[in-house]
């Protein structure tokens, strides 16, 4: 095993990269391993997979399909299994004894628990263990993205081999151990998933399209709305191993809920000063040591990514010409920060380490919202007196408890089931939000560049 090997190599000197699994992830490896000029890519998906999986590659540069992982494994020198977690197990059993001698054996699961014991179970001791995870969905590019990489059973020489394959993602490269990824991929994504989720769950069974009502438009609304759509428009099983298989996930969820019934019952009761001490509570447990730029962009500039393309439709002119936005108690965001102050999370100690891109724009509405005394109070001042958005809060509430408790009974087809009739009704509209959350990602990404530069 060389160090410092490029795609500009001789063909006979370059390494074969095989990955097993070509869901929407898997793809989105082989693309850019071929883009940038590896030109042995070996990869596999279900044997019954083959012709067609054959025909979408064909003429695709640097790229060879083969019926099943065995193919696969005994020719790879780096292999990569990219297969949902609860799948892993059988997937490493089925085809790791076939694993060439001396390569570098990875995962791209997002749930690193299963993966490590299927790896040392399954794995011969003469392959190494170097396992890997792209903090983004499929259709975000890997530029300045986090790519965690897991150095488990193996050398020095290994990891470098590892990252000189992957080097041309031009991801910035996170370095943890199997625990430690499990543990910060919880605090980043779980509670943040759940959260949208609930949205979603919520608006679904208000039966309404919630920027078309007048009440959701504009600013943190336009933020909540596009990643709501975009977490639905993705598959299921990324979200549900996540949150099943990963300990820790499963504790932030179940606070999430709490926090979410809580807060309600302290609205329900009129009862300001509990929940004004809460709230301001966990805004300084959160918020109160952070000194760096703030994430969030104006709510002009996020105007433009209205799904619809509809400006802000509910507000009131003010003085200066500007649209003020409806009162909004904001729960989703005050149940979110009270759950981090609760779980002692601090979500800024991550933000660099290993910040999804939704997680960091998820933060950002947060900041905007908790930040601002005149926001804070007009959102608590809402939910105590303003019962517009009572009914949503309610559906919200129902959506978080039933989202835990999904969770906790561990039952991967209960939560797909619950992720289908949701995404069901909102998939009229995937495509167009799927686009313009892609640009609102790049204009957060790229407004937090010149800031920092």
């Amino acid at each position: 095993m060389s160090h410092n090997i490029t795609p500009n190599d001789p063909i006979d000197q370059q390494p074969t990269i095989g990955l097993i699994g070509m869901g929407a992830m898997g793809a989105m490896y082989v693309k850019y391993l071929s883009e940038a000029g590896w030109k042995k890519i070996s990869v596999c998906d279900l044997p019954t997979k083959y012709e067609s999986l054959k025909a979408a590659y064909e003429g695709v540069p640097g790229v060879t399909v083969f019926p099943d992982g065995h193919a696969v494994s005994r020719i790879s020198d780096f292999i990569m299994y990219s297969v949902e977690a609860e799948h892993i197990d059988r997937v490493v059993s089925q085809y790791g004894p076939s694993t060439k001698v001396g390569a570098v054996v990875s995962g791209q699961t997002s749930v690193k628990a299963p993966e490590k014991d299927a790896f040392e179970k399954y794995l011969p001791n003469d392959v190494h263990i170097v396992s890997l995870h792209s903090l983004h969905g499929p259709t975000v590019s890997p530029i300045g993205q986090p790519l965690v990489l897991i150095k488990h059973r193996a050398p020095d020489s290994a990891l470098h081999f590892v990252e000189d394959i992957f080097r041309c993602f031009r991801s910035r490269f996170v370095y943890l151990n199997y625990e430690d990824h499990d543990l910060v991929t919880a605090n980043v994504q779980a509670v943040t998933h759940a959260a949208f989720l609930t949205m979603g769950t919520a608006w679904a069974s208000s039966k309404s399209y919630p920027w078309e009502q007048g009440q959701y438009v504009g600013g943190i609304e336009t933020v909540k709305v596009n990643i709501m759509l975009r977490i639905y428009a993705n598959k299921w099983h990324v979200y549900a191993g996540l949150a099943i298989l990963n300990p820790s996930a499963r504790v932030q969820i179940d606070q999430y809920s709490s926090s979410a019934t809580e807060l309600f019952k302290l609205m329900l009761a009129c009862d300001e000063k509990t929940l004004r001490t809460r709230v301001y509570a966990a805004r300084e447990a959160v918020f109160g040591g952070a000194t760096r730029t703030p994430i969030f962009l104006t709510e002009d500039v996020l105007d433009q990514f209205t799904i619809g393309g509809n400006p802000r439709i509910n507000g009131t002119h003010s003085p200066t010409g500007t649209n003020a936005p409806r009162s909004n108690s904001h729960l989703a965001l005050l149940v979110m920060v009270d759950c981090w102050a609760n779980l002692k999370i601090q979500p800024f100690d991550h933000l660099d380490l290993a910040a999804t891109p939704i997680f960091r724009m998820w933060i950002g509405v947060a900041e905007y919202l908790f930040r601002s005394t005149d926001r804070l109070d007009s959102a608590i001042h809402a939910a105590l007196y303003d019962v517009t958005h009572r009914s949503d809060d309610l559906e919200f509430v129902v959506a978080a408890r039933g989202w835990s408790q999904c969770v906790s009974f561990g039952d991967f087809e209960l939560y797909r089931r619950r992720f289908a009739q949701t995404a069901g009704f909102f998939e009229s509209r995937f495509e167009e939000a799927n686009k313009i959350g892609s640009a609102m990602i790049k204009a957060i990404s790229d407004s937090n560049k010149s800031q920092s530069a």
